[in-house]
């Protein structure tokens, strides 16, 4: 009885619960989540940064794009399970969205297990293809063998969390995450130092290994004691093509931003490498990018508020739920971003100065982290379109969002830019790449709306409004309004 309740509260969020309310009591625990997460890399570079070896720290900053990549393969697949079955839950299809999370999950163990193994297997030449120079190789090596081993958890672990997330139990999801950040904190130290098991940054690695396989064995438990709406469970396991291809095609927009910041740390760190004290440059990268993910969590945790209650919507066809969703979350995405770069640019050279106290790395990186969120409003933009568009089912314009920012605009800049101008074409190449997202961003807005707004019109078995925006008749649209498929005084959602 309780686990019905509990089901009956979650689906009420979704459905009835005014929209901005909806978002911020999902985001919460999310963004929480996910800053948590964050500690994952931040305390491994804080630790790191004890050491005093800027080797050390630069071996950790070239196997980011590592990591990136390995995220965004998770989030092809979670990403786009988690849209999938939110829609299903909306439309009533409960079964589906049980085949789909069970299905995916399965995959993902497949995958994870893929990953762990080409990964070993070519780990010296992606990290040399990553900008590891001689000197950074031998321990960029050993922290990246338990980055692969991790893939094995890291997958089926995401894939739980997203529908978790599509069914808005982000509570367990929240403690999972948080447990696991925690566990982090504490074992880095006893494996790092010489006073534990002295394995220095191969220690630091070992340690998120472990704190996230337990991750895994609290969300697994969720789906597995039966106190979810959405049910894991091998009878639901059905792989296809056809469902691989559906899944894939929603997730890839949410994957392309991982794989292009992948792609542009990457060649950030190859464009330093000509330059004098290019290893000190991409310490002081290496640090900024941790820093800048935890920008990034702030913003996709309040995403991950969003995208349940979006997806909900849309499946239920429950037009003004869903642009009332839209327009909060638009406005709450670019507040955000404000908020994180004022503070990074007023806390710039304190908050390098926690990882490392070479003058020179500290100068490096208070630049570049400047650089870097001076005009950050724009991948709250872009990120939340890009959601948007995945959303409504508008995957080739989602995929072509998420490739702008650190894709089509950042790698040009990059590649031209430090040739000409030295460490200064570095910093400018982020908010030069920033700029044309922006107009880009905002061409696109307006067509967003009247795209969600056709696409849940067009559907002859539309679903009534949720009770609870029945009982206002400020709600209810005339015969024209309708064939339009938006309100009129909806035009934009900048309003």
């Amino acid at each position: 009885m309780m686990n019905r309740n509990s089901s009956s509260e979650r689906e009420s969020l979704l459905s009835t619960v005014k929209p901005s309310n909806a978002i911020v009591s999902l985001a919460i625990p999310a963004t929480l989540a996910l800053l948590a997460k964050a500690v994952y890399n931040i305390v491994d570079t804080a630790y790191i940064g004890m050491l005093n070896d800027d080797i050390a720290l630069a071996a950790v900053g070239v196997t980011l794009p590592l990591l990136l990549i390995m995220v965004s393969i998770e989030n092809i697949f979670a990403a786009g399970a988690a849209v999938l079955a939110g829609r299903q839950l909306g439309a009533g299809d409960k079964d589906g969205a049980n085949q789909t999370v069970t299905t995916i999950v399965g995959f993902s163990i497949l995958v994870g297990i893929s990953l762990c193994v080409l990964g070993i297997i070519f780990i010296e030449p992606l990290l040399r293809a990553f900008g590891a120079s001689e000197a950074v190789l031998p321990q960029a090596k050993d922290y990246a063998f338990w980055m692969f081993i991790a893939a094995l958890f890291n997958l089926p672990a995401q894939s739980l969390n997203c529908a978790a997330r599509a069914e808005s139990s982000v509570k367990i999801s929240s403690i999972a995450v948080i447990t696991g950040a925690a566990l982090n904190v504490a074992l880095d130290p006893v494996f790092m130092f010489s006073w534990g098991f002295g394995m220095g940054v191969e220690g630091t690695s070992l340690a998120t290994t472990i704190s996230q396989c337990v991750t895994f064995v609290i969300l697994a438990w969720l789906y597995l004691s039966g106190h979810s709406m959405i049910k894991v469970h091998p009878k639901y396991f059905k792989l296809s093509g056809s469902f691989l291809w559906a899944v894939t095609a929603i997730g890839i927009p949410t994957a392309f931003i991982q794989i292009c910041l992948a792609v542009a740390t990457s060649l950030t760190n190859i464009a330093a490498k000509p330059l004098p004290d290019s290893d000190l440059i991409i310490a002081a990268y290496g640090v900024v990018q941790r820093l800048i993910l935890i920008g990034c969590y702030v913003v996709m945790g309040f995403m991950q508020g969003y995208q349940p209650v979006a997806s909900y919507a849309f499946g239920a066809k429950d037009e003004d739920r869903f642009h009332d969703a839209v327009r909060f979350a638009l406005k709450g995405a670019l507040l955000l971003t404000v908020v994180v770069a004022a503070a990074y640019i007023i806390l710039a050279q304190p908050l390098i100065m926690l990882f490392n106290r070479n003058p020179m790395v500290i100068e490096f990186g208070r630049r570049l982290l400047i650089s870097q969120v001076a005009l950050y409003p724009a991948f709250g933009l872009c990120y939340m379109m890009t959601i948007t568009f995945q959303t409504i089912g508008a995957s080739k314009i989602g995929l072509f969002l998420s490739m702008i920012r650190q894709g089509l605009f950042y790698v040009p800049f990059i590649l031209a830019l430090p040739k000409c101008f030295g460490v200064t074409g570095i910093y400018a190449a982020q908010p030069a790449a920033d700029l044309c997202t922006i107009l880009v961003c905002v061409f696109f807005v307006k067509r967003m709306k009247q795209m969600a707004s056709e696409r849940m019109g067009a559907n002859p078995n539309k679903q009534q409004p949720s009770p609870s925006r029945q009982k206002h008749p400020s709600n209810i649209k005339t015969r024209s309004e309708q064939r339009r498929g938006c309100c009129t005084d909806r035009v934009f959602y900048f309003e």
